[in-house]
């Protein structure tokens, strides 16, 4: 095949243009650098900053099942390593929150070395202080006590939102899963939805079906149903995020176990039995 002049003058012109942008992109991080180089083990307001290992950090993002989809905040963002992350690997949209303003430029300059900045925003705030509650991913590399104090403010959120903590736990909440990764720990957990209190439930033609009594300690639940006038115990119940399953005797002593949704003050069950389904919609009662 030959090529009239212009055209291979414009295919040169083009692979110069694509060496002379890749070349441009590696430079962008080394100018993000020149302008401020964090030295690791540098005292912040809260904690001294350590940078997290990319692989730990792609594992937390994979642990909490990050998507295109997901508004992912990273509280102490540093470098914005994990917010640039979400973005790069999994199409997110991240905001990270600093509270050094060196780091924060620093961050920004470098989601745009990435080619991300569209998808990436670091603000310069106190993390006690901003409003995270939107995430439906947070991530955090803390410290114990900087968990703990964050805790009631995690537990505000909506249910189901993730929480990801790299080497640090929660006190007694315990997490949903763990992993490890080069020597480095990571811990998810599914904020839970508020579940505590008297439930009445009635089934799919408006009848009276059965009252359930629920005792809540972060995601461990138990608990009773009444029946007939017959109470008894929960012989299994799990809880995560806003799903929640059952298991009980019904009013026939056989074992019956439900599954569904809480959305606020309601929680819709439904089981599958031999009859066929059973649906059942429960409201939280204020007695």
């Amino acid at each position: 095949m030959r090529l009239h002049r212009s055209a291979c003058v414009a295919l040169l012109y083009g692979i110069c243009l694509t060496i002379a942008h890749g070349a441009a992109f590696a430079r962008d991080r080394q100018e993000c650098e020149r302008l401020y180089q964090p030295a690791v083990g540098q005292e912040g307001k809260d904690v001294i900053w350590v940078p997290t290992d990319d692989d730990l950090v792609t594992r937390m993002l994979e642990m909490a099942q990050t998507t295109s989809s997901d508004l992912v905040i990273d509280l102490g963002a540093g470098d914005g390593k994990i917010p640039i992350a979400a973005a790069k690997q999994f199409g997110a949209t991240a905001v990270g929150i600093e509270y050094n303003p060196d780091m924060v430029r620093l961050a920004q300059c470098y989601a745009e070395a990435e080619g991300v900045a569209d998808k990436v925003r670091i603000i310069h705030g106190d993390i006690f202080e901003e409003d995270f509650s939107r995430a439906t991913v947070l991530t955090l590399y803390l410290l114990p006590d900087l968990n703990i104090r964050l805790r009631p403010k995690i537990l505000e959120m909506r249910p189901g939102t993730r929480v990801v903590s790299h080497s640090f736990l929660m006190g007694d909440w315990e997490p949903d899963d763990e992993s490890r990764v080069n020597y480095g720990e990571a811990y998810l957990w599914i904020v839970p939805a508020k579940v505590q209190g008297q439930w009445v439930f009635t089934d799919a033609d408006g009848r009276d079906a059965f009252t359930l009594e629920l005792e809540q300690k972060y995601q461990k639940i138990s608990g009773s149903v009444t029946m007939n006038g017959r109470r008894q115990p929960l012989t299994d119940a799990a809880l995560r995020g806003e799903d929640i399953r059952l298991t009980f005797a019904d009013a026939g002593g056989q074992l019956l176990t439900v599954q569904g949704k809480v959305n606020g003050e309601e929680m819709r069950l439904a089981t599958g039995t031999r009859e066929g389904s059973r649906r059942y919609v429960g409201k939280r009662s204020s007695s």
